[in-house]
C-alpha cells in the first residue's frame, strides 16, 4: 500500500496568531490520524515561482489514511480556526 503525504507550501502568513491556534489543534489531529511530521518550517530555497515561506510535509502509512485524517472532525475544527490567516497550497499526494 502506498504511503500518503500532506504537502503544504505557505504563500503568505497574514495572521500568525491564527496559525498558532491552528497548530495547537492540527498537531493532535494529525497524530491521532497516524501522521508523522517530516518537514516543518526550516530553511527554504525557492525556485521558479516558489516563495521562501513555511513548508510542511506529513507522512501517513497510506493515502487513504491521509485523506481520512483531513476529513476528520478534529482537523476540520483546526481549519476553522485557521480560516483566512494564511494563503497556502495544500495537497494530499500518494507516494510511489
Amino acid at each position: 500500500m502506498a504511503k500518503g503525504y500532506w504537502v503544504s507550501a505557505y504563500r503568505t502568513i497574514s495572521d500568525p496568531e491564527k496559525l498558532a491556534a491552528y497548530d495547537k489543534l492540527a498537531a493532535p489531529a494529525v497524530k491521532a490520524g497516524g501522521g508523522r511530521v517530516l518537514v516543518r518550517g526550516g530553511q527554504v530555497v525557492p525556485h521558479d515561482d516558489g516563495v521562501a515561506e513555511r513548508v510542511i510535509l506529513i507522512e501517513f502509512d497510506s493515502f487513504e489514511q491521509a485523506v481520512a485524517t483531513h476529513a476528520s472532525e478534529a482537523y476540520q475544527q483546526a481549519l476553522l480556526v485557521l480560516s483566512d490567516g494564511v494563503e497556502r497550497d495544500f495537497r494530499i499526494v500518494e507516494g510511489v
